[in-house]
């Protein structure tokens, strides 16, 4: 199935659980906007375009769900919904956009039914697009990717972040398609491993070679010429700086210093036309995630931790974004996007 979905029968949210990826595969019902919420921000259910079709079929739940009678009252059930959602993960900025792309369709509904057939019908719309685009992205980044290529990635940019494809591993998905021979090297990711758990994963469904190492032996790797390009996926995007999982600014240090080129894959949802590093919220996560993994504890369970989810990665260490519209070079101009 998709990593994300609804339900016709039940009118409810499936999606599926990669807290327990590798070792099982669960596909889990989200029936109340708590479950979707707690999904969302325990991180069943992650990455940029997946969390764009988590608001969206979020606002789509509480419609269901709501009581109400009248416009006035399922509209402002739905507006605080939509708080709740966006208040989950801020920084990933496609999970506000869906919320808000379902809510501003729903200008069009003129009683209770028509809102929650608008709401459902505007959800799959962004589900069934968010395929498509991925698909676009990675025709337009295959151009980057040369026969025998070895790819390093960060985390998880594949089907998994998104509803199907994928963003960074789409693009290396399209180039095997045209029959290309494509290697990946995947950064396990820390402290949640979506790169270890997740990526290895997927790749290995697919059947594409893949080769797991720790996150700090991305220089050590690069300096052995093991790697060719890097490609890694995007949960904001402002003028000055790509916003991703930690790690990620890192390795674009890494690559520079390499001569490695270094590109940024994502749909247009991820940016964010108005923002600049300094005014994005960076979401701190549990300081748990560092002191144990799993129920094993790995530190003092009173030491100070600084955990944050993401960090920026100036404009001056992308070589390039591949976006449905095509890939954009330095100097980046946003305002080229909507073009």
């Amino acid at each position: 199935m998709r990593t994300i979905d609804w339900n016709e029968e039940s009118n409810s949210v499936m999606l599926v659980d990669q807290t327990l990826l590798p070792k099982e595969y669960r596909v889990i019902e989200c029936k109340t906007l708590s479950s979707l919420c707690e999904a969302i921000k325990s991180l069943r259910v992650r990455g940029a375009p997946a969390l764009g079709a988590a608001g969206g079929f979020g606002i789509a739940l509480a419609a269901y769900l709501s009581s109400a009678k009248d416009m006035d009252s399922i509209m402002r059930d739905l507006k605080v919904a939509g708080k709740a959602i966006v208040s989950t993960r801020p920084t990933a900025v496609n999970l506000g956009w869906g919320v808000k792309r379902v809510l501003n369709a729903l200008s069009d509904a003129y009683d209770v039914a028509g809102v929650r057939d608008i709401a459902l019908y505007e959800a799959r719309a962004i589900a069934d697009e968010d395929v498509y685009i991925n698909k676009l992205i990675g025709k337009h980044g295959a151009k980057l990717l040369e026969d025998g290529d070895t790819v390093l990635t960060h985390c998880n940019a594949g089907k998994m972040a998104c509803v199907d494809w994928g963003t960074a591993l789409g693009v290396v998905r399209s180039a095997v398609e045209q029959g290309k021979e494509i290697k990946v090297i995947a950064c396990e990711t820390r402290p949640l491993n979506q790169g270890s758990r997740i990526t290895t994963w997927e790749l290995m469904q697919d059947k594409i070679p893949v080769t797991l190492i720790t996150d700090s032996m991305a220089g050590w790797a690069m300096r052995q010429e093991l790697v060719n390009k890097v490609i890694v996926g995007a949960d904001r995007i402002t003028q000055d700086a790509v916003f991703n999982k930690i790690g990620t600014y890192t390795h674009s240090v890494l690559a520079r210093e390499h001569e490695i080129p270094f590109y940024v894959a994502a749909p247009v949802s991820s940016f964010d036309f108005k923002g600049w590093e300094g005014s994005v919220k960076i979401e701190q996560r549990d300081p748990d995630e560092l002191r144990f993994f799993g129920s094993e504890q790995l530190a003092p369970e009173d030491v100070e931790v600084y955990n944050p989810a993401f960090d920026a990665t100036p404009m001056e260490n992308v070589n390039a974004v591949i976006t449905e519209k095509g890939v954009f070079y330095p100097p980046f101009l946003l305002d080229e996007v909507l073009v």
